[in-house]
């Protein structure tokens, strides 16, 4: 009787401690409005040492979170400088295969997408897939009067006409229920990536559902837009109204704050701290500084 007390107790503490390492192992992601009487810099700790960068009207089109919809279309200098031919590209495809011989991408991004299949792989998957990436107007153009509207955007108003966005498939199935694209679903937001346009998301972006169109915009923002169901027309709008937000993902802390971009705009920025810079495309500006 005492041997199965003890082989009882011993499987309950088993199972406590998987519970434990699942919770533990959870991706957490910490959202906190800073106190907007307070410098975001402040908030964080690095207020001595600060440096004023002026805004120009120009940044407004340039970085990995413009808006590209309808409304909204690509500038020139919206479009990325490092954009590669990833067919001779043989480092930047490892572990999918692309559909076709002239499949364009930013040469960062790229590298960024592949990690991510790596990892997948590890999971078990192989069968991942690229059959577009980066288009230029013209090749745009093309597709749009080919496909007519229901099926294509005319050029400069598509995510693929300035080199974040790309498709992703499967050589098995649909993407919509291939394992692949259910992955895709719920880890490309650790890796930078978004879902563009999701199925409960269509009023929104004014898109069908497309399981296969990926879209990076970096952390910590598409851990935000994963936590709180937002595509990016929603997460600009949520970035305008609190101005200043805390992250915390995974224990990498960062500040987001959004600017309206006016004639001479300074904004503080930390000299030890890597920060980046985005516009919207729209009116502002988007400051994410690293801890």
């Amino acid at each position: 009787m005492k041997k199965w007390g003890f082989f009882l107790f011993l499987i309950a503490c088993l199972c406590l401690a998987f519970v434990y390492i699942t919770l533990i192992s959870q991706d957490k992601v910490e959202i906190q409005q800073i106190d907007p009487e307070k410098d975001a810099l402040d908030y964080q700790g690095h207020s001595e040492r600060i440096q004023q960068e002026e805004i120009t009207k120009e940044q407004i089109y340039q970085g990995n979170l413009l808006l590209v919809n309808n409304e909204y279309p690509v500038h020139e200098e919206s479009i990325k400088s490092d954009v590669v031919n990833l067919s001779i590209h043989n480092e930047l495809t490892e572990g999918y295969v692309l559909l076709g011989s002239e499949i364009y991408l930013s040469k960062e991004i790229a590298h960024i997408f592949s990690e991510m299949i790596t990892d997948a792989r590890k999971d078990g998957l192989h069968s991942f897939a690229t059959t577009s990436g980066f288009r230029s107007f013209e090749e745009q153009n093309i597709l749009y009067q080919e496909m007519g509207s229901l099926r294509a955007l005319p050029p400069g108003y598509s995510e693929h006409n300035f080199g974040l966005a790309l498709d992703v498939g499967s050589t098995q199935m649909k993407m919509e229920d291939a394992p692949e694209g259910k992955w895709i679903g719920k880890n490309a937001w650790k890796y930078g990536f978004i879902l563009r346009y999701p199925k409960d998301k269509t009023d929104i972006t004014g898109i069908q559902y497309e399981p296969w169109h990926i879209r990076y915009v970096g952390l910590p923002h598409s851990a935000i837009m994963y936590e709180k169901n937002l595509v990016l027309e929603e997460y600009l709008d949520y970035l305008k109204e609190e101005q200043d937000i805390s992250v915390n993902v995974n224990g990498e802390k960062y500040t987001v704050s959004y600017y309206p971009v006016s004639q001479g705009l300074k904004i503080k920025v930390p000299v030890n701290h890597h920060y980046e810079i985005s516009g919207n495309n729209m009116d502002g500006v988007i400051v994410t500084v690293y801890e």
